[in-house]
């Protein structure tokens, strides 16, 4: 495939000392070099996927590397976000990225972008660069990066991790040869709230986040200077586990047609609406506190005079919520939405907690 990004003109001496052994490498060359040195790579999320990504775009000599996460840096991160260090804790995750790729090239331009991604600003966003890797950890990020990259006919690197496994592909709405394909091609919709538990609810290894965003940051790498077969119409899938890797070919959803404009993600993936969900102290002070995480979850941090009743549990009988009312809650407002909507169903008067734990923690 031809090469995505022009070459500068010339390496300074320090870029070149910097990229001797990827200038060795047969059929690289300072020619795919140069064409790293000019390339515009936006990453989404300085996370478990988006700091191996970043370190190894920085070390490999991408010249512009944006970041954009709303988010700051947490104790528990470290495990996998190996990009901060415990010093950053509580600072945000783009200026703690942005100061370990000018610590490994201080040459390097990094843009911060310490917001929420929207599909007010997407677009905006977007259009400063050359290609897209998307190290997001929830659908409506994935699929809203998904389509404002399929409407710029940008390149988008997609990577997941759960538990011990992870992901890996390129999507490329108007790539050559008719092998155009994105996100929808792959989910052509999204999950049910709940159906899929997030990192943080079901736990990760840190190493098959860095197995996974090595893979993420070698295709961009493959893109930008035209090396290679990009991983086009083929899906890695990582057995961290069985230490195997399989792939499948994925094609075209006969159903699919093309991105022609931005939605509302968070109802696309029925992500419950704020009129549905209120914080404790606006009202029901006597409604009984559910936690329907899991008990690993729950033990490690809750909320005062709760009850336990893990989300699996709670569907199974939902006599166990009692009469009403009911606050339902877990660690981001998915599964507690889920629960809340099914507890309304038969009858309960039940709420989720806005943002779960996380959020009104930092509300308190």
């Amino acid at each position: 495939m031809r090469p995505l990004v022009e070459p500068i003109a010339a390496l300074n001496p320090a870029q070149s000392e910097r990229a001797a052994r990827n200038i060795a490498l047969p059929g690289f060359g300072e020619d795919a070099q140069r064409r790293l040195a000019n390339a515009r790579v936006l990453v989404l999320g300085a996370g478990g996927l988006g700091s191996p990504v970043l370190q190894y775009l920085a070390a490999a000599g991408v010249g512009v590397i944006g970041i954009v996460d709303f988010d700051t840096v947490d104790l528990s991160n470290l495990q996998r976000q190996v990009i901060h260090r415990s010093a950053d804790v509580d600072e945000p995750k783009t200026a703690s990225a942005a100061r370990a790729i000018h610590e490994l090239d201080p040459a390097i331009t990094v843009n911060e972008h310490p917001i929420t991604l929207t599909r007010d600003n997407a677009l905006e966003l977007m259009r400063g660069y050359d290609l897209v890797i998307d190290g997001s950890d929830n659908f409506a990020t994935r699929y809203l990066a998904n389509d404002a990259a399929a409407i710029l006919r940008l390149p988008y690197v997609w990577g997941s991790v759960l538990r011990f496994d992870g992901q890996v592909t390129v999507f490329w709405e108007g790539a050559p040869d008719g092998r155009s394909l994105d996100y929808r091609d792959l989910h052509p919709v999204p999950p049910a709230p709940g159906d899929v538990l997030s990192c943080a609810e079901a736990g990760v290894l840190g190493s098959v986040c860095a197995s996974i965003g090595a893979m993420m940051a070698t295709e961009a790498v493959k893109l930008i200077t035209g090396i290679g077969e990009p991983l086009l119409g083929r899906v890695q899938t990582l057995d961290a586990l069985a230490a195997s890797w399989t792939e499948f070919e994925l094609r075209r959803h006969p159903a699919r047609i093309p991105v022609a404009e931005l939605i509302d993600y968070e109802v696309f993936c029925g992500v419950p609406k704020v009129d549905q969900a209120f914080e404790i102290e606006d009202r029901l002070q006597g409604a009984l506190l559910i936690d329907v995480r899991e008990p690993h979850e729950h033990e490690r941090r809750h909320l005062d005079d709760d009850v336990l009743i893990p989300l699996a549990d709670l569907l199974a009988d939902l006599s166990a919520a009692g009469p009403g009312p009911v606050v339902v809650y877990c660690a981001t407002g998915i599964r507690s939405g889920r629960a809340a909507e099914a507890l309304r169903a038969s009858g309960v008067e039940a709420y989720s907690l806005r943002g779960g734990i996380a959020g009104y923690s930092q509300r308190a």
